[in-house]
């Protein structure tokens, strides 16, 4: 039996740490169907895309995209890729809403992962993904960030969140958590590391993974 533990950097604003964490579930469930004893945890750690992004409310993220990859045209060809990788992976990206200051986002991840585990903080990611790439929502938006950690499959205290989402708890800590991934040279997200040593870069396909666990287990013989 192998236990893995994987760590995640990841920005709940980049729309390919959502296709690489459905790449990754994929793998698991593969991986799982000949090694059924094999374990997984799986912890979540923030990088800021947009340091500088807006605080609440936000701006429109169409705008956002436009300035920052030059036009519409661009963005256009960028959100065509992104429908069509995301719909093999049962994502229906919508682009609509604001974007903006992805801290607080971090913060939740961060204390749900702190005070209930690793599982109930995946969930969470999970449900700030689709709030914010599939539902419109805006990631500045602390009632959005209360509904993702306690009407998700979270199901999170309602009065723990709100207490947390109403002080800075973890500001600190997750700005460390950047700053850290940025000194070991992650430039880009999502960002994979494997049984502490194994780095995967990128939404890469569930092979590339699979090739990792067989490494993992080979490692153990």
């Amino acid at each position: 039996m192998t236990n893995f533990k994987i760590d995640i950097v990841s920005d709940t604003v980049c729309p390919w740490c959502y296709i690489g964490h459905r790449r990754l579930s994929k793998a698991i469930a593969q991986h799982t169907q000949s090694n059924p004893a094999d374990t997984f945890s799986i912890a979540w750690h923030a990088f800021y895309l947009n340091p500088d992004g807006a605080p609440y409310p936000g701006i429109n993220k169409r705008e956002m995209y436009e300035t920052k990859f030059g036009g519409p045209q661009r963005v256009n060809a960028m959100f065509a890729r992104l429908s069509a990788v995301g719909a093999s992976e049962g994502i229906n990206f919508a682009y609509g809403g604001n974007t903006g200051k992805t801290k607080d986002s971090h913060r939740l991840v961060y204390l749900t992962g702190q005070n209930y585990g690793v599982e109930k903080q995946g969930k969470v990611v999970e449900a700030l993904f689709k709030a914010y790439f599939e539902e419109e929502k805006n990631i500045t938006d602390k009632a959005v960030l209360l509904q993702a950690a306690t009407e998700s499959a979270a199901q999170l205290p309602k009065d723990v969140v709100q207490g947390w989402l109403d002080s800075d708890e973890a500001g600190k800590e997750v700005d460390r958590e950047a700053n850290e991934a940025k000194a070991k040279f992650v430039t880009g997200v999502p960002n994979f590391t494997i049984q502490g040593k194994y780095v995967v870069e990128g939404a890469e396909d569930p092979s590339q993974f699979l090739e990792v666990f067989k490494q993992v287990k080979s490692d153990e013989k």
